[in-house]
């Protein structure tokens, strides 16, 4: 007889990503399906768990029944909302704990942000499996951590742990009660590419500025966003004395983001932790959402 089986829901900005998986995390069927943000968050919503419901349905005829669910979202869990989640309209509005569960037909649905999300995905299968202090940054569109003390993955007090787009990055400057994300805006993939068009007077996109032929003025934009995620990531490993830094996101696979970050934590970090790649690309996010949903078993 079988086990049964759990479901993963990864909420993205511009994809909804949905996988069930047997109880060794064997991904069994997958679907994905466009956010389309501009509808709203009660109709991204609602087609979501109509895909969800499903998809489940069609694994349960094989595999048995449904056990357990986790959901990851861009975004602060934070009792019976999602906070800093501007993505989709309205999203911060849903009682989104409440709805997931009165939505997946599961005994336990487990919700927590992306990033976090990412982290207990590369701590139960990834680059941070076995360690008992560590830390996931991802490097992509936006910039966040996920912080694992004692072996499990660290949310804060009001679920906000690895949030570090909102750094900041010299005294003085607007920072989060001003509306902004300083170290976000300045480091991460949307923020370098929205700051080099800015000044190119023409789209520039992030991968574009780790090409070959870069002009001067780009270059000098690029090495400083680097030098200040770096002295970022330096100081969160002095801080939390890691054994290993796993980078992941679209901007983790560059040369010369990692060789930068590399040399500056041999440098500047008393017991430098090992540097190393996300086991799971952009798939991140809905393998953690499978690990929360395995974890709570």
């Amino acid at each position: 007889m079988s086990a049964g089986f759990v479901l993963g829901i990864d909420f993205g900005g511009t994809k909804i990503a949905m996988a069930t998986a047997g109880p060794d995390g064997a991904v069994l069927r997958t679907v994905r399906l466009a956010t389309r943000a501009e509808d709203g968050a009660d109709v991204v919503l609602g087609r979501a768990l109509d895909a969800a419901r499903r998809l489940a349905e069609e694994t349960a005829r094989d595999e048995g029944p449904l056990v357990a669910a986790g959901v990851a979202t861009f975004g602060v869990v934070r009792g019976d909302r999602v906070l800093l989640a501007p993505n989709v309209p309205g999203w911060e509005d849903l009682p989104l704990p409440r709805l997931l569960n009165d939505g997946l037909d599961a005994p336990v649905v487990r919700l927590d942000n992306d990033v976090n999300a990412a982290t207990a995905a590369e701590l139960r299968w990834g680059g941070l499996a076995g360690t008992d202090t560590g830390l996931y940054v991802n490097l992509g569109t936006g910039l966040g951590a996920g912080v694992v003390a004692g072996g499990r993955v660290v949310r804060g007090a009001n679920g906000a742990a690895g949030e570090i787009g909102y750094l900041l990055r010299s005294p003085g400057e607007p920072g989060h009660g001003a509306g902004r994300a300083p170290l976000e805006e300045h480091v991460s993939g949307g923020g370098l590419a929205r700051r080099a068009s800015a000044l190119a007077g023409r789209e520039i996109t992030a991968p574009q500025l780790f090409g070959p032929s870069v002009p001067a003025e780009l270059r000098v934009l690029r090495d400083r966003a680097l030098g200040d995620l770096g002295m970022a990531i330096a100081n969160l490993a002095i801080t939390l004395d890691p054994e290993r830094v796993v980078l992941g996101g679209g901007m983790a696979a560059e040369p010369a983001l990692v060789s930068r970050l590399e040399h500056l934590l041999a440098r500047a970090v008393p017991f430098p932790p090992a540097l190393k790649p996300a086991h799971f690309g952009a798939d991140a996010a809905l393998r953690g959402a499978l690990a929360l949903a395995l974890d709570s078993l």
